[in-house]
């Protein structure tokens, strides 16, 4: 389930009476069930109003976690990772993940998530023919989405899931049309020949940066940094990701070195991008903002990032 994000969702939960202690005794089991359960599936994934649907297969070993997606319509797709590390993928997704960072696995910790959500239990519900139990958990402020997630009684694995932004829309959707818990074979778990094979480069991650930002939705803090080469230019791009235990957003910054560059702001379901120009000691840079956080959010960050008061001294 870490191959796709799986948030979701709030509207109009508010009403009904919060049933807090079970809703968070269920998430505690979620937070260790990825980790715990092996399944297969077929699901299908909805956003900005396009669906795809795709089978998955999980197998855990001991502390090793194998999983494979396929992709079961439009353009052939395939990941095939070991322990949240893409070891495959079909030519498409195998040119994107070269260049990016695939997110360390981060298990939930509901005791620290309370603070920044609100978990209700909503009762019982049916996904592909199993019983599960509906939660909302429903955001504490306006910088974060909400979700809702029916996990199954038997593994506590979210069986479906939907995010919605504060008025209600529906932003994503995530649900499972079949699935089944058990052992999955090394022959479910083989690639095909179109996965091609990956090499990510090895680095220490860092919890340090040249960039600092002044403001942050509160519960966020700042998880890893890094540089890498631009791919649009011969500049060096700067990137931080951030996080609340649940919701996350990367943060990239370019030197513009005379450029002419337009502020740009964009958003395709639950994900938004933010640009904005603005200016250091040692010239002006553009600041992106990625994320599942809602617009203004994203732009509030951009605008708040600055260069190290070391860094601006030289």
């Amino acid at each position: 389930m870490r191959v796709l994000p799986l948030y979701v969702v709030m509207g109009g939960w508010l009403s009904m009476p919060a049933l807090a202690a079970d809703a968070e005794a269920w998430m505690g089991r979620l937070a260790s069930a990825e980790q715990n359960q092996s399944y297969t599936g077929t699901f299908v994934y909805e956003r900005n109003g396009s669906f795809s649907s795709h089978s998955v297969w999980q197998q855990v070993d001991g502390d090793q976690v194998r999983e494979r997606l396929l992709q079961l319509d439009g353009e052939p797709a395939e990941v095939v990772l070991k322990d949240g590390q893409v070891q495959c993928a079909s030519d498409d997704l195998a040119a994107q993940v070269r260049e990016g960072q695939a997110w360390t696995g981060q298990r939930l910790d509901p005791k620290a998530l309370s603070e920044w959500y609100e978990f209700r239990e909503l009762g019982d519900s049916r996904v592909a023919g199993r019983t599960s139990v509906a939660l909302a958990v429903v955001p504490r402020d306006q910088h974060r989405y909400g979700f809702e997630l029916h996990l199954d009684r038997d593994t506590a694995l979210p069986l479906k899931s939907l995010m919605l932004n504060e008025k209600g829309q529906l932003l994503e959707r995530f649900q499972f049309t079949q699935f089944a818990a058990g052992p999955v074979s090394a022959e479910q778990l083989a690639p095909s020949q179109a996965c091609k094979p990956v090499k990510m480069e090895k680095r220490t991650a860092s919890a340090t940066s040249k960039w600092r930002t002044d403001w942050l939705p509160p519960g966020f803090k700042l998880l890893d940094a890094h540089e890498r080469p631009s791919p649009a230019s011969s500049e060096t791009v700067s990137w931080l990701s951030y996080g609340d235990g649940l919701a996350k957003f990367s943060v990239f910054l370019e030197p513009l070195r005379g450029a002419l560059v337009e502020d740009a702001r964009s958003q395709m379901g639950p994900t938004v991008a933010v640009s904005k120009r603005i200016s250091t000691a040692d010239g002006d840079v553009m600041v992106t903002v990625v994320g599942e956080v809602p617009l203004g959010t994203a732009e509030r960050v951009a605008l708040s990032m600055r260069a190290d008061a070391e860094q601006t001294q030289k």
